[in-house]
C-alpha cells in the first residue's frame, strides 16, 4: 500500500481513515460506497488513505451508509483549507503585532503589496497544484493582510524591492502592469515606504535572497527567512544581527521614494 506523503494534512489522513474504519465496521464495501457516491473506486481509496482530501459529499454518503449519525460528517469543519501554510503561522502572528516591518524581496513582489491578479497568478502555478478552495482561502488571507496593513497607521512598513521582481513577468504583461500601478497606490500611504534597488547596484549582496525584520511592542526583533520548502523565524538578537547588517548595506543602494515612484511609472508604461 502506498503511504500518504508527510506533506499531506493530517486532517485528510484522519478523516479518510475514519471513513475506512466506519465502512469496515458496517460491512460496506469500497465498491458500494463508490457507486453510491458516484466516484471511482480508486478515487474513494485515495481519499480513505489521505492522498486526497475527503469531500463533503463522500462524508455525507458514508455517514448515511455506515450509520455514523453525523460523526463522519462532523469532520468537514476540520478539512477547511488553512489560511496559511503551517510553517508560516508563527510569522503571521508576529507580523500582526509588529510596530515596524522591513521587507526585502529579490524576485517577487512582497506579499503585503501584491495585487489580487498577481496573487492568483502565483497560486495557480503552485507545485504541487492547490485545490481551488485552498487557492481562494490563501488569496483571501493575503488580501486581508494587505487591508490590515492599510489600516494600521501606527505601524511603519518599509519595503525594498530589487528590480528583478518588477520585471519577473508573473502572470503576463497585464498582470504586471496592474501590479506596478498597485505599488504606486500603496506607496502613497503615509506609513508605507517602497523603494527599488536597480539592476547593477550592490551586486552580490542584494541578490542574496529575501528576508523580513519585525520589531514588536515588547522590543523583540524577529528575523524571518523563507525558502521553497522551509522557513525560519529568529527571535534571538545574535541570529538576527547578520540580516540587520545586510539591511543597512542594502539601504545604501536603493532609489529614494520619489525616484522609486518615477521608476515604477516608467516600468509600468513599458508593459
Amino acid at each position: 500500500m502506498k503511504q500518504a506523503s508527510a506533506t499531506v494534512p493530517m486532517a485528510w489522513r484522519y478523516a479518510g481513515d475514519q471513513v475506512r474504519l466506519w465502512r469496515d465496521g458496517a460491512r460496506v464495501s469500497r465498491d458500494a460506497l463508490a457507486t453510491e457516491a458516484g466516484y471511482s473506486v480508486d478515487y474513494v481509496k485515495s481519499m480513505e488513505y489521505g492522498r486526497r482530501k475527503p469531500t463533503t459529499h463522500l462524508l455525507q454518503v458514508a455517514d448515511q451508509m455506515c450509520g455514523a449519525h453525523g460523526k463522519l460528517l462532523a469532520a468537514t469543519q476540520f478539512l477547511a483549507p488553512e489560511k496559511y501554510p503551517a510553517r508560516s503561522a508563527q510569522y503571521m502572528a508576529a507580523e500582526a503585532e509588529a510596530v515596524a516591518v522591513f521587507w526585502y524581496e529579490v524576485l517577487l513582489i512582497p506579499g503585503l503589496l501584491q495585487h489580487e491578479s498577481y496573487v492568483r497568478a502565483l497560486m495557480a502555478e503552485n507545485c504541487p497544484p492547490l485545490e481551488d478552495t485552498e487557492i481562494e482561502s490563501r488569496v483571501r488571507a493575503r488580501l486581508d493582510r494587505q487591508e490590515a496593513m492599510k489600516s494600521r497607521r501606527a505601524t511603519i512598513y518599509t519595503f525594498v524591492i530589487h528590480e528583478g521582481a518588477l520585471r519577473s513577468g508573473i502572470g503576463g504583461p497585464d498582470v504586471m502592469r496592474r501590479q506596478l500601478e498597485h505599488l504606486l497606490v500603496l506607496a502613497d500611504l503615509p506609513h508605507v515606504s517602497i523603494q527599488v534597488v536597480p539592476h547593477g547596484r550592490g551586486n552580490g549582496i542584494v541578490l542574496g535572497g529575501p528576508f523580513v525584520l519585525l520589531d514588536n511592542p515588547d522590543h523583540t526583533r524577529y528575523a524571518y527567512i523563507e525558502g521553497q520548502s522551509t522557513s525560519v523565524l529568529h527571535s534571538d538578537a545574535d541570529a538576527a544581527l547578520p540580516l540587520v547588517l545586510k539591511q543597512t548595506v542594502i539601504n545604501r543602494h536603493t532609489l529614494s521614494a520619489t525616484q522609486t515612484a518615477s521608476y515604477l511609472g516608467k516600468v509600468a508604461s513599458e508593459r
